[in-house]
């Protein structure tokens, strides 16, 4: 039995360092169930992140069948957007250094029902179009766009972002509020953390946008 679906260690190894770092870049996502933590508990913090990870699956989904299908009818498009991925990683890690990324948590928020909890994430993060657009132009760089096998290789990355953002999530859920105390109160902190974060979406972006210049 082979496993073509699987991509190569080093991919996987990237792809997954990659996926930390956007795990723990606040987002409306990261807000909603931080907000729901600070205000309702863990368990409303975890059912707000339940429901953005089941959006999330459906963003991954979707991306992942419709990059299948641009790299059926045209390789030269793939690659192409690939290079916009590129551009895109390197934008948001311009946007990480100029506007910041502090951590803004609703702590007056009414507490809710658990099902309405795990509705709002899952609504919030599937009206959220900065989603979808991202997956659309991340996901190519970790896939030749030459590779037979590259449908299988995408589902298996969107499959392996999940399974790194539900546990780095739910620790985040559960030191809540050092982790959000802590973070609006140090600005030091605050800019090391987003510069951090522009220093790994732009190697990312570099390492993609040179390789397809050769």
């Amino acid at each position: 039995m082979t496993f073509d679906f699987v991509p190569a260690l080093t991919t996987i190894l990237g792809f997954s360092l990659a996926s930390f770092a956007l795990a723990i870049t606040p987002g409306p996502d990261m807000a909603l169930f931080l907000s729901r933590t600070v205000t309702g508990g863990r368990i409303s913090g975890f059912a707000a992140m339940l429901g953005a990870s089941a959006g999330m699956l459906v963003h991954l989904t979707l991306a992942a069948f419709g990059l299948s299908a641009l790299l059926a009818a045209s390789v030269t498009a793939f690659t192409l957007l690939k290079i916009i991925g590129g551009l895109y990683l390197l934008w948001l890690a311009y946007g990480a250094v100029r506007h910041g990324s502090a951590f803004s948590v609703d702590q007056t928020a009414v507490p809710q029902s658990l099902s309405s909890t795990i509705l709002t994430g899952v609504g919030i993060n599937l009206t959220n179009p900065k989603v979808i657009v991202f997956f659309v132009t991340f996901l190519p760089q970790f896939v030749d766009a030459g590779d037979p096998n590259a449908a299988g290789k995408l589902l298996f990355l969107g499959v392996l972002f999940l399974l790194i953002g539900i546990p780095t999530n739910a620790l985040i859920v559960v030191v809540a509020e050092r982790v959000t105390g802590f973070m609006q109160s140090s600005p030091r902190a605050m800019r090391a953390f987003d510069y951090g974060i522009a220093a790994v979406m732009s190697a990312f972006a570099l390492k993609l946008v040179l390789t397809q210049g050769r």
